[in-house]
C-alpha cells in the first residue's frame, strides 16, 4: 500500500491533455472522457484503454503514463479486468522505463514491494504465474525475481512454489514457456536451472527427477538482454 500510495503521488503531475485516436471503437465521447481529470474517467474506459493497441491512440505513452495508477492499483488487488500479461506488454509498448525518473522509479519500487508480499501471502489476489510474469516482462528480466523467491523462505513462499510446478509442468509447458502476452519472453532455461539448484530442496515434486528435465534449460532459447 505504501508503494501504491507513492505511485500515485508520482503520477500525479501527469495532467489531462486532448487524447486524440480512432474514434470507430469510442468515438469522440469516449475520446473526450479519456481527455478527462483521471479520477473522472469511468472504470470501463480506463480497462478498454488499458487493453487497447497502441496504434489506436494519436500518443499512446503518454495515454498510459496517464493511466498507470487507474491500472496498477486494481491489478494488484486482483480486480483488473485485463489480464497481467497484456498490461505487461503494452507498459513495455509504451517505453515506461525511459519515463522521468520518479515515474519509472515509483514503478520499479512498486514491483519490488508486489513481489516481496506477494510471497510472504498465500493465497494471493493474483496467481503467481500471472504476478512473476508481469514483472518478469515489464522488466526484462526474470533472475533477480527468482533470487528473491529463494531468498524468501516462508511457507507462502513455498505454498507459490507448489502452485508454479502444478501451472507450468501441466502438459510439459515449461519445455517452451513464454511469458507475455505476446510470448516475448522466453523463461524456460532460467526456470528450469533455478528450479533445479536454488529450490530443489524445497520442492517435493518426482517429476524434477525425471532426467530428461535436466536437458530442457540446456536446449531452451535464453532471452535476449
Amino acid at each position: 500500500m505504501t508503494a501504491l500510495d507513492a505511485l500515485d503521488r508520482a503520477f500525479a503531475a501527469e495532467e489531462p491533455f486532448p487524447v486524440g485516436g480512432c474514434t470507430y471503437c469510442y468515438g469522440e465521447e469516449g475520446l473526450a472522457e479519456l481527455s478527462r481529470p483521471l479520477h473522472l474517467i469511468p472504470d470501463d474506459l480506463v480497462s478498454a484503454a488499458a487493453g487497447e493497441v497502441p496504434s489506436h491512440w494519436d500518443d499512446f505513452p503518454r495515454l498510459y503514463r496517464r493511466l498507470v495508477p487507474r491500472i496498477i492499483r486494481p491489478l494488484v488487488a486482483g480486480l483488473f479486468p485485463v489480464s497481467e500479461e497484456l498490461v505487461a506488454t503494452r507498459l513495455v509498448e509504451a517505453s515506461w522505463g525511459t519515463w522521468d525518473a520518479p515515474l519509472a522509479d515509483a514503478l520499479h519500487t512498486l514491483w519490488t514491494a508486489w513481489w516481496q508480499a506477494t510471497l510472504r501471502t498465500h493465497p494471493g489476489p493474483v496467481s503467481i504465474r500471472d504476478t512473476l510474469g508481469l514483472i518478469t516482462v515489464a522488466t526484462d528480466s526474470l533472475r533477480p525475481w527468482l533470487d528473491v523467491w529463494t531468498a524468501t523462505r516462508t511457507p507462502a513462499a513455498d505454498a507459490h512454489l507448489t502452485a508454479l510446478l502444478d501451472d507450468v509442468l501441466f502438459e510439459h509447458e515449461i519445455a517452451d514457456l513464454r511469458l507475455g502476452f505476446h510470448g516475448e519472453y522466453h523463461a524456460t532455461a532460467e526456470l528450469v536451472e533455478w528450479l533445479l539448484t536454488d529450490v530443489r530442496d524445497r520442492v517435493t515434486d518426482s517429476r524434477l527427477d525425471d532426467p530428461h528435465f535436466a536437458t530442457i534449460a540446456a536446449l531452451a532459447p535464453r532471452p535476449n538482454h
